[in-house]
């Protein structure tokens, strides 16, 4: 029987141990999207702190709760470890890791390289690697195969490698793991097939395409969409304020067409893990072979000026009431960077808390998600949400609407409320609320 055979037969029969490098936002649902199809299943993390929270049945994500954790930790089928020597016995390496940006926004997957080296120690015959971390076009064929091959292993015939594109969305109670199309490109045909086969026994829907290359590509395409089109309604909710419309009663207006528009909406910047950062790794594979992908420059030029813009709108609603800036107390609501998550990563809200500070606002914030922040080198706690702090500061921002916030009481007791997310739509506001 050959090494595919072989492995697919384990995957069919839900023998196979899989191995899932890298449990946050991403690999902790596959870690229970497979172990509830029946797969034993093996998680490592550098993070020593996340697996003793796993251990200890404590989840760090919102997508999972306690219970949940708790119900992996009681079969005996998960094991999460800090130990790379444990994916020994694995027959599926699904690689989670971040791929962030340098500071000069060059793709930084040293993070991918380093996983890719630890299963380089314990590659063998009958192995399936599958990478999900977003990363530029090329880099599976280019980067990881050499490495694998290396071994004097051959890809195809002993190993098998692919891309498959995470899709995961945080606080996305409607599209999970399960349900949610994944996209899988080998770096040839059996690789395809073997991938394809073993997502298969836990997503309800496998899209197999011809190239891992093509896989890669795709996952920039959503996101590059996402950030474009998000750019193009923050232009537009600045080009209605100039004008003295209400953008989002002009989106909602535009969204009763049934063909040829899509929503989206403005707010105070772009956050997460996957918009501000994925489109530059195209950009960035572009540039090295001389093009300029001048919509994704643009669009990372306009979000990024967003936080900007939302601290001059809150200079204007505090000098409508002949209020200063400098000196003024300002509760920011919800720094996470979009709602019902405990995710920071990129959020605008950290750049608005920054130049609020910069200009010697007097600052408080109240996140159920995220009890502390640090702005530079000042620490920030989460404050309880009550009548006498509504009532007393200036002005209320909301940058995050997260849903367990009453935002109608909000409106009664703040004094003036700045709305980016159009939070208070609908609600009776006598006049105290400004909307981006």
């Amino acid at each position: 029987m050959s090494p595919k055979e072989a492995l697919l037969q384990k995957i069919q029969a839900k023998e196979a141990v899989v191995g899932v490098i890298g449990l946050g936002y991403v690999g902790l649902p596959l870690v229970q999207g497979f172990h509830e199809a029946g797969f034993p299943v093996i998680g490592v993390d550098i993070d020593a702190r996340k697996v003793e929270a796993l251990k200890a049945g404590k989840s760090y994500i919102t997508d999972l709760t306690d219970q949940e954790v708790q119900a992996l930790m009681s079969t005996g089928r998960f094991t999460p470890t800090t130990d790379y020597g444990a994916l020994t016995q694995a027959d599926a390496l699904l690689i989670t890791v971040p791929t962030p940006l340098s500071k000069t926004r060059d793709p930084d997957i040293s993070y991918v390289m380093a996983a890719v080296q630890e299963i380089k120690n314990i590659l063998r015959e009958g192995q399936v690697i599958v990478l999900e971390s977003t990363t530029y076009p090329g880099t599976t064929d280019e980067l990881v195969k050499p490495e694998l091959e290396a071994t004097g292993l051959s890809c195809g015939r002993d190993f098998f490698l692919a891309f498959s594109p995470e899709r995961i969305n945080p606080g996305d109670s409607v599209y999970v793991l399960r349900n949610t199309p994944k996209v899988v490109g080998g770096v040839d045909p059996d690789s395809t097939e073997v991938a394809t086969q073993l997502y298969a026994q836990v997503i309800e829907q496998v899209v197999p395409v011809s190239s891992a290359k093509v896989a890669e590509m795709s996952k920039l395409l959503e996101n590059t969409f996402r950030s474009v089109n998000i750019a193009l309604v923050n232009e537009m909710a600045i080009a209605a304020e100039i004008l003295q419309v209400d953008i989002w009663e002009v989106i909602e207006a535009a969204g009763t067409k049934p063909f040829g528009f899509m929503k989206f909406y403005p707010g105070p910047g772009i956050g997460g893990h996957c918009i501000p950062i994925d489109p530059h790794y195209l950009a960035w594979k572009l540039k090295t072979l001389n093009y300029n992908a001048r919509f994704i420059e643009l669009a990372s030029e306009i979000n990024t000026f967003m936080p900007r813009y939302v601290v001059t709108r809150i200079q204007d609603v505090l000098n409508d009431q002949a209020k200063p800036l400098r000196g003024s107390r300002i509760l920011i609501l919800g720094v996470a960077y979009k709602r019902d998550v405990n995710d920071l990563r990129e959020s605008p809200a950290l750049d608005v808390m920054q130049l609020l500070l910069e200009k010697g606002v007097d600052l408080v914030y109240h996140d159920p998600y995220i009890p502390e922040v640090w702005i530079g080198d000042r620490r920030f706690q989460s404050v309880p949400l009550s009548q006498e702090l509504l009532e007393g500061v200036d002005l209320t921002v909301i940058l995050t609407d997260h849903t367990s916030v009453d935002y109608a009481q909000v409106i009664r007791w703040s004094p003036l409320v700045f709305d980016t997310r159009n939070a208070t739509r609908g609600m009776e506001d006598g006049g105290k609320v400004i909307r981006l």
